[in-house]
């Protein structure tokens, strides 16, 4: 008679589960005899926004109806602290509220015009060597009047034209000077000056307006002076020494 050997059951795996170690889903199942077991997968979860069900959107708004402070309120709701509660108002000094803004009521008060009208001669950029390259700088010479009899010339030097600007106008300002005009806003005699390269000559001329050019009419008309007839007499065509010989000459009439 021949012997029967045992027969052994080898555990088979549900269909669908992952044979990864660790606990939970996809744990690998405990070797008994017998039938398989089955091990049932979770149910996925679904969140709202993200394949679950959603509410209907309310007219107007941009989501979901929630709380004071919940996630897609009405437009134009927003908290304090929340992400669509009731917005509040913005601060003084703060964005949209009342002294706020960018060039709102609040914001930085604009330039006052200045009393005085300027006209710049020549900006030059002047370059220093130093260690290691050069250096570069600017000048700029500048003339300001308030067309009434005052007038001054500058000069202003910075590593910027704005600042340069600035500084020329200051210095113009400390030497401006008073002008003897006429009533018809003329001067009253012939008169002739030089300042270092420059030399010039005004003539009054009744009825023929201003007549000059280069740095002497600028000089002149923001003095407010008129029917002159001005001449360069020097070879020289700096603009600055010929403003200011112009300065010089119109100092003579306040002398005479």
């Amino acid at each position: 008679m021949e012997e029967t050997k045992p027969t052994k059951t080898i555990p088979t795996l549900a269909v669908g589960t992952p044979t990864q170690t660790g606990s939970g889903v996809g744990a690998p199942t405990p070797k008994t005899g017998g039938s398989p077991i089955y091990v049932p997968k979770e149910p996925s979860r679904s969140y709202q926004g993200s394949g679950g069900p959603r509410t209907p959107r309310p007219a107007g708004g941009t989501g979901a109806p929630s709380g004071p402070s919940g996630y897609g309120a009405p437009a134009g709701q927003r908290s304090q602290g929340g992400f669509g509660g009731q917005r509040s108002p913005g601060g003084a000094g703060g964005r949209g509220g009342p002294g706020g803004g960018r060039g709102g009521p609040g914001g930085r008060p604009p330039r006052a015009p200045s009393e005085y009208d300027q006209k710049i001669l020549n900006i030059r950029r002047v370059a220093r060597v130093v260690a290691g390259g050069r250096r570069f700088t600017f000048s700029v010479a500048m003339v300001i009047g308030n067309r009434k009899g005052s007038v001054g010339v500058g000069v202003g030097k910075a590593g910027d034209t704005t600042i340069a600007i600035d500084k020329a106008g200051r210095v113009a300002k400390k030497h401006m000077i008073k002008v003897n005009m006429t009533k018809e806003g003329s001067i009253a005699h012939e008169v002739n000056a030089k300042y270092s390269s420059g030399v010039i000559m005004l003539r009054p001329a009744k009825g023929k307006g201003l007549v000059a050019g280069s740095a002497v009419r600028y000089v002149l008309e923001l003095a407010g002076v008129t029917d002159v007839t001005a001449k360069i007499q020097s070879p020289s065509k700096n603009k600055l020494n010929i403003a200011q010989a112009t300065i010089v000459a119109l100092k003579k009439l306040n002398k005479s």
